[in-house]
């Protein structure tokens, strides 16, 4: 059921304090509305900058050195638009949920790193589709640090290649046609699997297999909550959905969780 007015918001979140309080084995899974507020743009709002940065695709990059210039000037020029970015309420009240023990960890299709700056321990972010914080060799997959590469990037107008091997370096996030990283696709099952609330909040619910997660944790007996700002396609198969500002409707959980919600510190 989709809470439609103030009175109805309270009365399910009040029904979500009560679940998040009982259950043993919460399941967190966010997309990019959760960043939003942070001042991350997201991919299909109107007049999103992704539209004019479209990323490369990764069969793209592989094929051509322009192509990856091309990429690289992309990636920069996002970066330079959220570089200020803090966690949101959000970002706050799932690390909450992480501290109180009550989220293994952390499923998320981002790649802003927010949630880890929020206090979440990195080897308990689930990051599905990788992370835009630093680069990689596609070839021996050592780490690249972002400003070590731009500061080349500028001067020569390269791509990079791996000072180690002389590979192709890639920013560590998962591009168009590029395999999942099976190891957190794995992960993120097993939680899905195991938990009792599986909780999206921020996801569009439309890129898979990452939107299956959801679908798993149901046939598996969690019960499912959406908060999201607009609909998705899940929403018929929730047992809560709330439609809004993600913060907010987040923070008012807190208030409305009394004693719980202090003793978890969302935020």
């Amino acid at each position: 059921m989709t809470a439609s007015d103030p009175a109805d918001l309270d009365e399910d979140l009040e029904v979500l304090a009560e679940w998040l309080a009982s259950a043993e084995v919460v399941a967190p899974f966010t997309g990019a509305g959760i960043s939003t507020e942070s001042g991350v743009p997201d991919f299909r709002s109107p007049g999103s900058p992704w539209l004019a940065n479209r990323p490369i695709a990764f069969d793209a990059f592989l094929a051509s050195a322009e192509a990856r210039r091309e990429a690289w000037r992309r990636k920069f020029a996002m970066d330079d638009l959220y570089a200020g970015a803090t966690p949101g309420r959000g970002h706050h009240f799932l690390a909450g949920l992480v501290a109180a023990g009550k989220a293994p960890a952390i499923i998320t299709q981002n790649i802003d790193g927010l949630q880890q700056a929020a206090g979440v321990p990195e080897e308990r972010v689930i990051e599905l589709h990788g992370n835009g914080t630093y680069a990689a060799c596609l070839d021996c997959a050592e780490r690249q640090e972002l400003a070590d590469i731009r500061s080349v990037f500028e001067a020569s107008g390269l791509p990079p290649t791996c000072p180690h091997c002389g590979g192709m370096v890639k920013s560590a996030t998962i591009s168009f046609g590029q395999a999942l990283p099976q190891q957190a696709l794995q992960r993120a099952q097993a939680l899905a699997r195991t938990s009792d609330l599986f909780i999206a909040i921020g996801s569009s619910l439309l890129v898979h297999p990452a939107a299956g997660l959801p679908v798993l944790a149901k046939r598996h007996g969690a019960r499912l909550v959406i908060i999201n700002r607009e609909a998705t396609p899940l929403d018929d198969i929730a047992d809560l959905v709330f439609n809004g500002e993600i913060g907010a409707i987040c923070m008012r959980l807190v208030e409305l969780s009394g004693d719980a919600g202090r003793s978890i510190n969302y935020s």
